[in-house]
């Protein structure tokens, strides 16, 4: 057992007293970690719950119940940034940025915890998997709502295929790095092979 609230509350408290001295994008981007990191911890919580009722192991749970839950989670805040505050397209992938590292770096903490930081190489390994494809995930559904936005087409089924898209990739990698043999290579390639794209499609879109 981790304590995983204790561990939040003691890489919170330093990033909230920042907030008293920075502004702007610096504030926006410190404000959305800080959410990615709050979501990362209820998604935990609603997939450990998930597992235990449905008697799935913790491989199972990562492939098929913890890809739904963890990019809803995601989704949600950076929905709700849209609809009410209806930002500017750079400053939603901002957003989604923010969201995804938050999410991703909680989430690796706590794995750090669990099972220790030994090997360096695997370490390094998945912080930029697991933390590309966090970042990946949503950074590619914000600017599939921008695209969405522009077409003057954005409705529930719109979101609704984007998060879709998002949950099955995220199913692909969990399901490809929990196998053997060259499966665990493909999967951690997976997020960097979309995170290149997604820099250029960022880049493309945001500067129209």
């Amino acid at each position: 057992m981790i304590y995983a609230e204790n561990i939040l509350l003691c890489i919170v408290v330093p990033l909230l007293i920042s907030l008293l001295f920075l502004r702007g994008n610096a504030r926006r981007f410190v404000v959305n970690f800080l959410v990615g990191m709050g979501v990362c911890l209820i998604a935990a919580y609603i997939s450990g719950f998930l597992q235990q009722s449905s008697g799935l192991n913790a491989n199972d749970t990562a492939i098929f119940l913890s890809p739904i839950v963890e990019e809803l989670m995601k989704l949600l805040p950076l929905l709700f940034y849209l609809l009410v505050f209806l930002p500017k397209d750079r400053t939603l992938t901002d957003a989604a940025v923010g969201i995804g590292a938050g999410f991703a770096t909680f989430e690796n903490c706590c794995y750090i915890l669990s099972f220790g930081a030994e090997s360096f190489f695997y370490m390094l390994v998945r912080g930029m998997a697991v933390g590309v494809m966090h970042i990946a995930s949503i950074l590619a559904t914000a600017l599939w709502l921008i695209a969405v936005r522009r077409l003057g087409v954005l409705s529930f089924s719109a979101v609704l295929g984007a998060l879709s898209l998002s949950m099955a990739v995220h199913a692909l990698y969990n399901l490809l790095v929990s196998g053997e043999g060259i499966f665990p290579i493909i999967g951690y390639a997976l997020p960097l092979a979309a995170a290149v794209f997604l820099v250029y499609l960022n880049q493309k879109i945001t500067k129209q």
